[in-house]
């Protein structure tokens, strides 16, 4: 009840709730009053009236009702999550055509390869913390995960207002459609990829507030056909300052059978420091053994994948060619991706066969070109 009052406006709800009560037992005491036969002599004054006192709580009822609506959406509608070009590895280090928008060149680190690279000597610790013993949970599904727009032509920018976090975010323009999904958890995250200016727009915080109208705590522009991280300290639509959707498990890549980038996930607690590609903090602990925001897990090469479903393997297999990055604080080992009512049924448990245990953090300094680019050495 008290999350429902909060999504419906908290005390105001409370507020115009008792004020409606008064207005309400005044109108009982006037009708008392008049009596029935006066009443019946204004019959349309009357009806106004009551009309009027209903329309209160019934206005009441669609916002409460709203927040329940979105979370109860995916359980009896069809989706699919729009497919998107992806960087061939051929090209690493080549010029995007013009003509065509992939998610970041071939040469960023979210398309980097980590196989060969060594693991961290502190790696052992970091996974101890983090739970060797905890299952992987695939946050996409059926019902779960990530919803997001594309947008194939030119559409005029929405008027978005930047609340908490306006000082570390980008000022647009933001092309978002009026239809663009709003996340129906408490981070109220909107992804748009916008493929005719080869742009990603992500919000945290959204709300849709009228036509072309959205306000959102935070937001964030990345250009796809750049290497460019956002400013140093600068957060985003996620903790580490880091882009959401180019890290998602999406259906269209698992169906064509390869997935050939990094992928997101979260951890309950992390270090308060930040490391390459990331950007940004969210801890004040100092404990060593923490992995810091940013840092790149890869799957074990020693991982036995024989048993897994196609679609498993698909996903297992980039975990140990790409790994994950460590992109916000949530829950334990959660792996991000794209809400899809055609991902198979029992994906979520087969992926619980993974543990923290069977992974190790990456040392991927010898990627890095720059601090300040997202671009690896060729």
């Amino acid at each position: 009840m008290a999350q429902l009052l909060q999504a419906a406006g908290g005390t105001a709800s409370l507020g115009l709730l008792s004020l409606w009560i008064a207005v309400v037992a005044l109108a009982a005491l006037v009708f008392q009053a008049l009596g029935a036969v006066k009443i019946k002599r204004f019959p349309i004054t009357a009806g106004i009236a009551v009309l009027a006192l209903l329309a209160i709580p019934l206005g009441g009822v669609l916002k409460v009702s709203r927040p329940i609506v979105r979370k109860l959406r995916p359980y009896v509608t069809h989706t699919e999550s729009p497919a998107i070009a992806v960087a061939p590895p051929a090209a690493l280090g080549a010029a995007i055509s013009t003509n065509s928008c992939t998610i970041f060149p071939a040469d960023n680190v979210w398309n980097a390869s980590v196989r060969s690279l060594p693991a961290l000597p502190d790696s052992p610790q970091m996974i101890q913390a983090m739970g060797p013993e905890a299952p992987v949970h695939a946050d996409f599904g059926k019902n779960a995960g990530y919803q997001y727009a594309v947008v194939n032509r030119d559409i005029p920018p929405a008027n978005v207002t930047l609340t908490d976090y306006a000082e570390e975010s980008d000022r647009g323009p933001y092309r978002i459609p009026d239809s663009a999904p709003l996340e129906a958890s408490g981070d109220a995250h909107v992804l748009v990829m916008d493929e005719a200016h080869c742009q990603v727009y992500e919000l945290f915080g959204a709300m849709h507030t009228g036509a072309g109208q959205w306000s959102a705590a935070a937001g964030a522009i990345y250009d796809l056909r750049t290497n460019m991280l956002r400013p140093n300290g600068w957060t985003s639509a996620d903790a580490a300052g880091l882009p959401i959707l180019p890290g998602l498990v999406r259906y269209d890549e698992v169906k064509a059978g390869r997935i050939a980038h990094a992928l997101r996930f979260t951890t309950p607690a992390t270090r308060n420091i930040y490391v390459w590609p990331a950007r940004h903090k969210a801890s004040n602990k100092p404990d060593p053994a923490l992995p810091p925001m940013g840092q790149r897990f890869r799957l074990k090469s020693s991982f036995d994948m024989s048993s897994f479903s196609p679609e498993a393997r698909v996903i297992l297999t980039a975990l140990q060619e790409y790994g994950m990055l460590l992109s916000d604080n949530g829950s334990r080992w959660f792996l991000s991706g794209s809400m899809d009512s055609r991902w198979p049924s029992n994906i979520v448990d087969q992926l619980r066969a993974v543990h923290g245990a069977d992974f190790e953090a990456v040392d991927t300094s010898s990627l890095m070109v720059s601090p300040d680019t997202a671009q690896v050495k060729r």
